[in-house]
């Protein structure tokens, strides 16, 4: 099952947001996340608000008319920036993430991004990005969204080997993620590819499979996240009932460590801890905007959205979702008003999982005098610690601890 939505104070019915968040409108990128909750089968490893077409029945949101609920949204979304007296900003980036966005039709997705270009305006150079999987891209589709305006799509991979595949229940054929990148690639878009390591079954020899045929893809931009088991998923309930191993920590570093040598060989860097790019114009700038603090706003169901400190989070059914945008009410199930000390604790969280680290300006004295001893143990770089515009950038060693690091320079 989906995870369970944060507890917060109750979102007005018109989702009116406070005064104070004008400025930050006015000073801040705007992003743009559609969540498109629809899967052909649930992973047995996600716990993504997402439903098969068979869970959701005749009611509610469903993929035919998905668009005009998301539309509704937008519109809402308008009205409530403008009672705050903001000038609308213009979006600098749209992401398209699910579930399996496309699930829908391309000529769907492209309306979507037309909303939005309507409603907000999209800045020249916008980038636009939707995740699919590779079984549903076809040279029509990826023209389809070429001519709508999508500059990127981010294709879950997630390995090679089909028996890691067929533990994290994919039902993509690894020899289809080719078609689909010459695909997105003849359509003039860039790509992105999505793996995961750590999963039950996988050999180091799998793992090392896996990203030297992503590299052979020669993708604009790769991620690789650890697989984590959350509770409450099918994989969850298989590791209680002994059918399948926890994945092991030390086993996943290695793999961590074996991606970073392969992909640094192949001319990828790192620019956040799971996420790799052949230059700086292949990274994804939406994802750059959420690790800075920037204003977005999530559309769809179960979506969550940050503007101006204030950060909320849709209802999770696509059928109360669609009852509630399609009569002009908010879809926030709930909304916080971050603190000071909220604001710092992420600031620190997001800010060291970049490569160009987190300036030390700031950090509080907790965290400043946390900076020697994090240096000495060979998890933050020394020489950026010490530069004229000193940070604190993590270290190979550092990325594989990143959350000690967090403890640490927060004092807990």
């Amino acid at each position: 099952m989906p995870s369970a939505l944060p507890e917060g104070e109750a979102v007005p019915v018109d989702g009116a947001l406070p005064a104070q968040t004008a400025t930050s409108l006015s000073t801040r990128q705007f992003g743009i996340y559609l969540h498109v909750p629809f899967c052909r089968v649930r992973c047995g490893y996600c716990d993504f608000n997402t439903y098969t077409l068979a869970e959701l029945g005749p009611h509610g949101a469903g993929v035919s008319s998905y668009a005009d609920a998301a539309l509704a949204e937008l519109a809402l979304a308008r009205d409530v920036i403008e009672r705050t007296g903001a000038a609308l900003p213009e979006v600098s980036t749209v992401f398209v993430g699910g579930g399996t966005p496309t699930m829908l039709a391309a000529t769907d997705l492209a309306r979507m991004l037309s909303g939005v270009r309507d409603t907000f305006g999209l800045r020249p150079d916008a980038e636009v990005t939707t995740e699919a999987n590779p079984d549903t891209i076809t040279p029509q589709v990826a023209e389809t969204l070429a001519a709508g305006g999508f500059t990127r799509v981010s294709l879950g991979m997630q390995s090679s080997v089909p028996h890691v595949l067929q533990v994290l229940e994919r039902t993509h054929d690894p020899a289809g993620v080719a078609r689909a990148v010459r695909a997105v690639r003849d359509a003039g878009m860039q790509v992105s590819l999505d793996l995961i390591y750590g999963t039950p079954g996988e050999t180091h020899d799998d793992w090392r499979r896996s990203i030297d045929d992503a590299i052979a893809l020669a993708p604009d931009h790769l991620s690789a996240y650890a697989l984590v088991v959350e509770e409450g998923t099918k994989l969850a309930a298989q590791v209680r009932r002994g059918q399948v191993r926890m994945p092991d920590d030390d086993d996943e570093a290695n793999k961590y460590e074996l991606a970073e040598t392969a992909l640094a060989a192949a001319g990828f860097e790192w620019y956040e801890i799971s996420n790799w790019s052949r230059t700086s114009s292949g990274r994804c700038r939406h994802n750059e905007s959420y690790w800075r603090g920037d204003n977005w706003w999530g559309i769809g169901p179960g979506a969550h959205s940050h503007v101006g400190g204030v950060r909320w989070w849709n209802v999770k059914h696509p059928a109360g979702y669609a009852q509630r945008v399609l009569t002009g009410q908010s879809p926030g199930a709930g909304r916080e008003l971050l603190t000071p000390a909220q604001t710092y604790d992420e600031t620190v969280l997001l800010g060291v999982r970049v490569a160009e680290g987190l300036p030390l300006t700031h950090l509080d004295d907790i965290g400043r005098a946390a900076i020697p001893a994090l240096v000495a143990d060979g998890l933050l770089d020394q020489s950026a610690a010490v530069a004229p515009a000193p940070a604190a950038r993590l270290t190979l060693r550092g990325r594989l601890l990143a959350d000690t690091v967090v403890r640490r320079l927060l004092g807990w």
